[in-house]
């Protein structure tokens, strides 16, 4: 397993520990580095970022998860969305094909078998809206017309 992989994976377990308990991911992070456990930095920052971002996450998910509330989804998919949510968003070192990839390995390995389809449509559907050309506002076209004449 990659070092990344691993670090995911150890921040899906404090995410949804934080989760499932009603606890400030911050919180849970705290009791994971007093209980002496090996928290890789990249999961320090994807839990802290997660957790810094967590309503804006949500809002995304909740566009992009027809017919679903984030409320009524598994507490662990909503955890493995959330990450990858965050990474899609917030992180520019990762690919977006890399934090969707590791998701829906995530969702295989980790949780119910229809949970790679379900994680795989919400994250494709959220890498496709920030993958597309922005329109161009007047400003911009005026200037793109100017240039061309």
């Amino acid at each position: 397993m990659s070092s990344r992989r691993e670090a995911r994976r150890t921040a899906i377990d404090i995410l949804y520990q934080a989760d499932v308990t009603n606890t400030d991911p911050v919180d849970a992070l705290g009791g994971w580095v007093d209980a002496d456990r090996r928290i890789p930095t990249f999961a320090r920052e994807l839990v802290e970022g997660t957790a810094a971002s967590l309503v804006e996450i949500d809002a995304v998910l909740e566009e992009h998860a027809q017919e679903w509330t984030v409320e009524r989804m598994a507490a662990l998919d909503r955890t493995i969305l959330r990450v990858a949510i965050y990474e899609l968003l917030h992180r520019p070192d990762v690919p977006h094909a890399a934090a969707i990839s590791e998701a829906v390995e995530a969702a295989g390995e980790l949780s119910a078998e229809q949970s790679r389809g379900f994680v795989n449509g919400i994250l494709g559907s959220i890498a496709r809206g920030l993958d597309a050309p922005k329109p161009k506002g007047p400003a911009e076209e005026q200037r793109g017309g100017a240039a061309g004449t």
